[in-house]
């Protein structure tokens, strides 16, 4: 597909963008989808070159987390390993069914989250005891792994949250591990969104080196001011992902609501 070239240059842009928010609090899909899908990429497309872009930027975060120490592979390879299952089924079930009455549910758990972060104890460092075993986190974490499959908007800020509330990390162990989780989900769409065909190859892979670029920066900030700043903008990512999915009049949560 051909893109002019100041079109191509704005979604490199994005995707630099994106990469720094995903890195500290998730939810860059937010701005990247919806640039392609104002570029004209078709639906599917869009999802699938996002992937591409998300999967080996989230990549590199992970690397950097990881060999700062943060990241503990044993405790979440089975969570891990029930992400990439679940958002395989995830991704398979989108290029077949429209993924848009999901948009219905995903203010109201945004929404929650937020009101989480804000009214939620002050958060250290340091990891508290888990309020659920490996097993529970691991249904939470497949499930969360599905929905990045299908739909993806906020999964970072879900995976985030999740390990927070249920798992007992400290914020920044939290957003490093989130990263081997993401990955998981990323890898896992992608190979099934590759198996129909549906990426673009090179948009994918110009917006993939700026979305490097953007993970770095977002977690060298990450580990050189911790979790400060980081809460707050978790708070302002689910309300902006709130704003988006509301204003759009097609939502099913308004012919609910009107019903």
């Amino acid at each position: 597909m051909h893109l002019a070239p100041d079109i191509l240059a704005l979604l490199i842009l994005v995707a630099f963008v994106a990469g720094a928010i995903d890195a500290l609090a998730g939810g860059g899909g937010l701005l990247t989808i919806p640039a392609l899908l104002a570029a004209g990429i078709p639906p599917v497309a869009a999802l699938a070159t996002n992937k591409l872009q998300s999967a080996i930027g989230t990549g590199s975060a992970f690397l950097t987390f990881w060999r700062a120490g943060h990241v503990d592979l044993r405790r979440f390879a089975l969570p891990a390993a029930g992400a990439f299952v679940g958002a395989i089924a995830g991704a398979a079930a989108v290029q077949h069914v429209d993924p848009r009455f999901l948009a219905a549910f995903v203010p109201i758990l945004l929404i929650a989250m937020a009101f989480y972060f804000l009214l939620a104890p002050p958060m250290s460092e340091i990891d508290r005891h888990a309020r659920v075993g490996r097993i529970g986190l691991t249904a939470v974490v497949t499930v969360l792994g599905f929905y990045d499959g299908f739909f993806g908007p906020g999964t970072g800020s879900f995976l985030t949250t999740a390990l927070v509330a249920l798992g007992g990390l400290g914020l920044v162990r939290a957003i490093a591990n989130t990263k081997f989780l993401n990955l998981a989900t990323n890898v896992a769409a992608l190979i099934a969104m590759i198996a129909g065909g549906k990426v673009l190859w090179v948009l994918g892979g110009a917006m993939a080196a700026a979305n490097v670029l953007g993970n770095q920066a977002g977690a060298w900030i990450a580990l050189r001011f911790g979790g400060k700043g980081v809460r707050p903008l978790l708070v302002a990512m689910s309300v902006i992902l709130t704003v988006k999915l509301l204003a759009d009049p097609a939502n099913p949560l308004w012919a609910w609501l009107r019903a």
